[in-house]
This record gives C-alpha cells, sequence and structure tokens, in this order.
C-alpha cells in the first residue's frame, strides 16, 4: 500500500493505492482519493494526515519528531505491570489497605510497601538505593514518595499489636502477621488447607547491633563475629510460601519447631496437619513433645550422630523399592529407593539416592588417591586437611590410611534416613521429604537473588519490615513461577527480569501533544504477559 500522485487534466490528485495479483499479474486498485493537492498543500492537510497515521507507526513518529522541538523520557514498564497485577490477585494488597483502614498516616502506605518489594524483586540493593531506583521505572503512586516513607512503612510492618495471643516466646506478634493471615484466609476454601507443611531456617547477620533481636549464635552464614538473626519459613505442600517467623540470633533451631507448630494452629485455624523438618530441627526432647501431643510429623535424622540409626537401622536388612518423583519414569537412570524399618517401636524411612552413591563413592575415591601421593611427602602436611584427616590412622611419627574408616563411610553413600509417625504409605514420606528443597530453595532466594542482606537498621520493628518485604517479594516470585509452570514454561529468573526490564515506554511531547511508545517485547517477556493474563500496552497512544 502506497500514496501516489494520479494527473486528470490540469489538476494533481493524492489517492492511496495498492498492488495485489490477479492471475500472476500485478495491478492496482485505488483504495481511497485524498482529494486535490493544490487544495490539501496550501492547508496543511497533508501533514495533518500523516502526523495523524503516525500514531500507528514508531518509525514514522520518530522520523518526523526529528525534525521539530521534541523531549522524550523512557521509563521501565515490564516489572511494574506484571507484579501489580500479583500484588493485587494474591490478595497482598488487599490485606494491607484493610490493615489501614483506621490509620492516618500523611503518605500511601501500601505504595510505599510495593515500591520496596518490586525493588528487592528486580535489582535489591539497600532500601536507602531505593529511591533513586524509582527514577527509571513507571510505579502508580510512587512519585510523591521519599527515603522516609519508606522506612516508616517498614516500621507499620513490624509494629507489635495488642492481642498477643498467637506470640512465641521468642518473638511478639506484628502487623505483618496480621498480613499474612489475611492473604491466607481471603484464598481459603472449604477444601484447603495445610495438609501438609515445610519449615526450615536460616541466620542473617547485621552490619550493626540489629536492635534487641541481633544476637550472637550459631552463624550459617560463617559470620560468628557478628550479631544476626533467625528467620524461618513455613511452605504449603504446593510449594507457596505461607509465612515467615524471626527470633533473636541466638534461638536454636531444635527450640523452634514445637512454639511454630503451636502457633500456625492458632494463626491459621488448623487442627490437624504433617509437618516437614531438616535433621537440624530435631531432638529427643522435640519428638517426644511431638509425640505427646500427637502432631503428626515426618523429620530427618543425623544419621551419623544416633547409634540407634547408625549401627542399628541402617544395617537392618531388606530389598529397597523404587519410587519416581513426579514427571519420571522407570527409564530414570537413578530412581529413588526407599525402605522401612522399625525399631524400638519407631519407624525409620531409609532413602537412597543411587546417583549420589556414585558421587560420594568417586569423591571418596579420589581422597583416597591423592591421600596416597601426600603420605610419601610425610604425615606433617596431612594433618590440618580435614577432608584428608577423618581418613588417616595416625601413629607416634607416621600415619597411615585407615581402611575400615573408608569403609565405615562407604554405608552414608547417597542415604539419608527419615522417621515419621504417620501412616503414610513409605514412598510418599519419601517424595514429600524431597519436596523440603523447596524451603531450602526460599532460603537461597532470601538471601541471593534478593539479598535481604545488608541489614543496616537498628530498631526491630524495621528490621522485621524489612525481612518481611523480602519475604512479600519471595511470595510474588513464587506465584509468577507457578502461572508460568501451569502454562508450560520453565524460564530462569535472570532472564525474566532483564526482559521485563527491556520493556520500556518512550512519552515523546511535541508541540503540547504527549505520545507514548512502546518498545518491542523481547526474549520471554511476551510469554510472561501471556501467563499472568496481562495484556501488552498498545505499541503508540496519546497521553
Amino acid at each position: 500500500m502506497f500514496a501516489r500522485i494520479k494527473k486528470s487534466g490540469k489538476y494533481q490528485y493524492l489517492q492511496i493505492v495498492e498492488n495485489r495479483k490477479e492471475k500472476g499479474k500485478v495491478k492496482q486498485r485505488v483504495i481511497a482519493t485524498i482529494g486535490r493537492m493544490d487544495q490539501l498543500q496550501p492547508k496543511g492537510r497533508v501533514e495533518t494526515l500523516i502526523r495523524s497515521l503516525s500514531r500507528f507507526s514508531e518509525k514514522t513518529l520518530l522520523i518526523l519528531s526529528g525534525k521539530s522541538d521534541v523531549s522524550a523520557d523512557a521509563v521501565k514498564i515490564g516489572p511494574s505491570i506484571i507484579f501489580e497485577r500479583l500484588w493485587k490477585e494474591t490478595g497482598i494488597k488487599k490485606a494491607i489497605q484493610r490493615l489501614l483502614i483506621d490509620r492516618r498516616f500523611e503518605f500511601n502506605v501500601e505504595r510505599a510497601i510495593f515500591l520496596t518489594v518490586l525493588h528487592r524483586l528486580i535489582v535489591s540493593g539497600s532500601d536507602r538505593f531505593c529511591e533513586r531506583w524509582r527514577r527509571d521505572y513507571s510505579i502508580n503512586g510512587t512519585e510523591q514518595l521519599d527515603l522516609h516513607h519508606l522506612y516508616r512503612a517498614m516500621t507499620f510492618l513490624g509494629e507489635e499489636v495488642e492481642d498477643q495471643k498467637a506470640a512465641t516466646p521468642f518473638t511478639p506478634r506484628c502487623n505483618k502477621d496480621l498480613i499474612e493471615e489475611s492473604i491466607f484466609f481471603d484464598k481459603r476454601d472449604l477444601f484447603s488447607g495445610l495438609d501438609l507443611v515445610f519449615f526450615d531456617t536460616t541466620s542473617i547477620y547485621f552490619e550493626g547491633q540489629g536492635g534487641t533481636i541481633g544476637k550472637r549464635g550459631f552463624s550459617k552464614d560463617h559470620r560468628p563475629d557478628l550479631n544476626q538473626m533467625v528467620v524461618g519459613a513455613i511452605i504449603d505442600d504446593k510449594g507457596k510460601p505461607v509465612c515467615c517467623e524471626m527470633w533473636p540470633g541466638n534461638t536454636t533451631d531444635v527450640k523452634t519447631l514445637i512454639p511454630i507448630t503451636d502457633r500456625v494452629r492458632k494463626r491459621f485455624g488448623i487442627n490437624n496437619f504433617c509437618i516437614v523438618a531438616d535433621r537440624g530441627m530435631i531432638s529427643a526432647d522435640t519428638i517426644e513433645e511431638l509425640e505427646s501431643r500427637h502432631i503428626p510429623y515426618i523429620l530427618g535424622t543425623r544419621m551419623r550422630r544416633v547409634n540407634e540409626i547408625k549401627f542399628d537401622v541402617l544395617s537392618r536388612g531388606g530389598r529397597y523399592s523404587e519410587v519416581y518423583l513426579e514427571g519420571l519414569t522407570s527409564k530414570d537412570p537413578a530412581p529413588l529407593k526407599v525402605k522401612e524399618v522399625v525399631h524400638n517401636g519407631k519407624r525409620y524411612i531409609v532413602c537412597m539416592n543411587t546417583r549420589q552413591a556414585r558421587k560420594d563413592a568417586a569423591d571418596r575415591e579420589a581422597i583416597i588417591a591423592s591421600l596416597k601421593e601426600q603420605l610419601k611427602k610425610g604425615p606433617k602436611s596431612l594433618v590440618g586437611n580435614k577432608g584428608y584427616r577423618k581418613y588417616l590412622k595416625l601413629d607416634k611419627d607416621s600415619a597411615r590410611i585407615d581402611m575400615d574408616k573408608v569403609k565405615y563411610e562407604s554405608r552414608f553413600d547417597g542415604k539419608w534416613v527419615l522417621t515419621t509417625n504417620t501412616d503414610l504409605p513409605t514412598e510418599k514420606i519419601a517424595l514429600k521429604y524431597k519436596e523440603l528443597w523447596q524451603v531450602e530453595r526460599v532460603f537461597r532466594d532470601v538471601k541471593t537473588m534478593l539479598h535481604t542482606r545488608p541489614v543496616y537498621h537498628q530498631k526491630d520493628e524495621n528490621i522485621r519490615g524489612h525481612v518481611f518485604c523480602s519475604f512479600l517479594a519471595l511470595v510474588l516470585r513464587k506465584e509468577l513461577e507457578r502461572r508460568l509452570n501451569a502454562a508450560g514454561h520453565v524460564f530462569e529468573w535472570s532472564d525474566i527480569k532483564q526482559d521485563l526490564k527491556a520493556l520500556q515506554q518512550v512519552t515523546i511531547e511535541e508541540n503540547d501533544k504527549r505520545l507514548a511508545i512502546r518498545s518491542e517485547c523481547k526474549g520471554v517477556c511476551g510469554k510472561v504477559f501471556q501467563s499472568v493474563g496481562v495484556a501488552l500496552p498498545p505499541t503508540i497512544k496519546e497521553v
């Protein structure tokens, strides 16, 4: 389709014409005759028509704009569009607004929290940097927010509430708890609940004192020199984060499981559920308490430290049966193998990953081979190496490989042992415990991609609000991943962020008119929009 001038007598006419093929020959068809050129040109009607049509062509608009006095501004729009929709549909926005009904802030607290959460999702960094970062993004309702507003919003999240009935001995009940409960109950129906919950903890250290919650304790970050806090998360069996818990840094894992179990029952009104936790969570007293309360559990064990497991359970004969994770079949070269052992009235599930067993054996063989070479240089160079030392047998002036220790360690290759008081089938218990990796992945996301650290806040309220914003970011991310999986997509998180950030809107102002031009949708961006059910903004629109 193109424009042409048609001469007729002494006049010239502007026409819109298209080419088309008929029986192998190209013929022209007049779509429209615009008018006589001698009448159109003096009144500037050709230019008016071109500018009107330019709304449907980015390239034409930019060419025209290059000839005029134009101002342009570009902002990223992809992240805010996607996560604004998820913010609303997960119920987070509604829960926060409901809690703010009787509060009179002079700024929009809900928008301040959303800005902080979006910042954690996309680039993270310190809260101080968030204010400057916002400049490059289009985020509705955040234009008037300053840094102190973000701090006050986090204080609001961490504020203690009057009703402390569901508090634990380690931490008070706060506004963030009310938000978690509101989100849960809004999405709950007669057929939903917490039949199975996964629980795990991690530690987060502070750059300063860390308020009263900052204490010295066992550091999973290998920073025992700094004050820290302990953060726990509860995930349901669909991989959805339910709530997060925060305790002083000197709180041990084995002391948290029972209070958390009570707290989940009180907060979410659920009496019957099965808790799944890692071996660091349990002790003999913890298991005894769970039994006395008739709480179903699936717990990992310390198989190297508990003699009953090390010498009796692992030594018990019996055939393994093969089980397969969802999506895998009997063609899988390394299925999970399980067997049940009942000892002293306790039910144990011995699990073995054959692929991991081969890797453990190969790693040990490599250590032994290297150890033999090092022994030729003398024993002194080996004593300080922990990996070597456990396979050495030291005499007064010599060292040799302890073959009994090598054989002993081989018993643990690729294995882990569970204990449970449920009646679930052996295979299901093993697979459900395997799902605990979702919790561990949650913490990797919080501490690496969401960068909860560094934490510079000194007041407990701000610290709790700071960590909770990371948790809300995680809720949004997991919801996005769930929708992508439902649509059959599996994308790297880094690719999702990069392609969403690449979607920009350029606003051009010319002769008192403002036009917004959307950039091209690249990479996985289009599939993300489709999975969330959001339409892409028009290529060009008047604003």
